[in-house]
């Protein structure tokens, strides 16, 4: 017997089981985003490489160590996408979307890093990102995070998740403080992991996003990024707290708070949560005014987000709120014998025709009526509608509650289509 093929470690596959809760996280992200206005764009799988290199940075980790990039047949080199923001960037400014416009845009598939695989966390994984273009002002900040908020809220975690936020403040003050940085790190050198000494040289920011307890101990005393913000930062900041306080969204200010890309700017944060074990991030965005003009465009103040679907589906499992996710099927026709399975299919067309917004399977391929029961029972339909010999003779069909709601009862073929609605009240 031939070797099974198996998929890649870390991309997996989503089973019929599995797909209706990612269809209803799916459904209520495009109702959030149509109700705020956001358009949808779609952006290719594959880029080049050096959008990603000019965008997150070359001495990040998804640069030097994630990305799943190849040479394709003319010797270009091309990268599997790490993340949205970049592609977004790249098909505003290609197809004159940005400059001198405002624009709010969504967009949500894969996105591919190649990282240890842990639950909740793979290579390929799925993202819903929002995308803001044109607006400087501080309310637009406070919108996109009242967008996430909403979601949150649709999906019954808002009390279990925490709003953090920061400010880097300018390019130029934020190297004023990259410097002040470097000297405090420089004078305790020997108390750096080798990661750390690496980024003190390359880009000192990402220091405060280390992972060590003995860098994180060190950094108690470190200069604060608040102490060197241009005035104009902080008054950004303070606006956009001010929105906050008035849609009466909760946050924590975290001045460690960096985000591990090298285009933000003023405004990040992160919505984060302890119900997945340690504290871990389910979306982080914030302001990046400089992209679009690093990557060939005008220069134009952007802000967004992006969400990870796999760890809010966890999260949802692990909260146990996957409960009232709709099943596969509706109704289930049961038919015994050659003219009731002809009847039957009928019946399903014209079903499906009348009540397109329940979902109808008929039995195929014969069978028994146990058989048949026990199809019914599987897919997890609501009802049996059952046609024999008997129902054909009196043009009845019978109607079986599967959760045992309602008695069994046989209603006139001609009645079936005004009967049904009532079982799913």
């Amino acid at each position: 017997m031939a070797k099974k093929i198996q998929a890649i470690r870390g991309m997996n596959d989503t089973l019929p089981e599995q797909t209706p809760v990612w269809q209803k996280l799916e459904s209520l992200f495009r109702q959030v985003v149509s109700s705020y206005g956001y358009s949808e764009i779609r952006m290719p799988i594959v880029e080049n490489t050096n959008l990603f290199k000019r965008s997150i940075g070359e001495v990040t980790d998804i640069v030097e160590k994630e990305m799943y990039t190849f040479a394709d047949r003319n010797g270009d080199s091309l990268t599997l996408r790490p993340e949205g923001t970049a592609s977004c960037v790249r098909a505003g400014n290609e197809h004159g979307l940005l400059y001198n416009q405002e624009r709010r845009l969504w967009y949500t598939g894969p996105m591919f890093r190649h990282e240890r695989p842990q639950k909740g966390r793979y290579r390929q994984f799925h993202q819903f990102g929002v995308e803001t273009f044109g607006i400087a002002s501080a309310d637009i900040d406070a919108e996109v995070i009242l967008l996430s908020a909403r979601l949150w809220k649709s999906l019954g975690i808002f009390n279990d998740v925490e709003l953090q936020l920061n400010s880097l403040g300018s390019n130029e003050a934020r190297l004023l403080y990259k410097e002040a940085l470097v000297v405090y790190l420089s004078a305790h050198v020997e108390q750096l992991d080798e990661d750390s000494k690496r980024r003190m040289q390359s880009n000192p920011l990402r220091v405060l996003d280390s992972k060590n307890p003995d860098v994180q101990a060190l950094l108690v005393d470190a200069p604060k990024l608040s102490e060197y913000l241009d005035d104009e930062s902080v008054e950004h900041f303070a606006q956009l707290q001010k929105y906050l306080d008035a849609a009466g969204i909760k946050y924590v200010i975290n001045e460690r708070l960096v985000r591990g890309l090298d285009y933000y700017n003023r405004t990040v944060f992160e919505w984060v949560t302890t119900s997945l074990g340690s504290q871990g991030t389910i979306c982080a965005g914030g302001r990046y005014d400089g992209l679009v003009e690093q990557l060939g465009g005008k220069a134009t103040p952007a802000v967004g987000f992006a969400m990870g679907l796999e760890r809010i589906i966890l999260m949802l499992e692990t909260l146990a709120l996957n409960e009232d996710v709709k099943k596969d099927v509706d109704i289930y026709s049961i038919v015994v014998g050659e003219g009731a399975n002809i009847a039957g299919f009928k019946m399903a067309e014209l079903i499906r025709t009348a009540l397109p917004e329940l979902k109808m399977m008929h039995h195929c391929g014969a069978g028994n009526f146990k058989k048949q029961m026990k199809r019914a029972d599987k897919s997890g339909a609501r009802l049996a509608l059952i046609i024999a010999e008997s129902e054909l003779e009196s043009g009845c069909v019978t109607i079986k509650d599967l959760q045992g709601q309602f008695e069994q009862q046989s209603v006139a073929m001609s009645e079936l289509i005004k009967v049904l609605p009532g079982y799913f009240k």
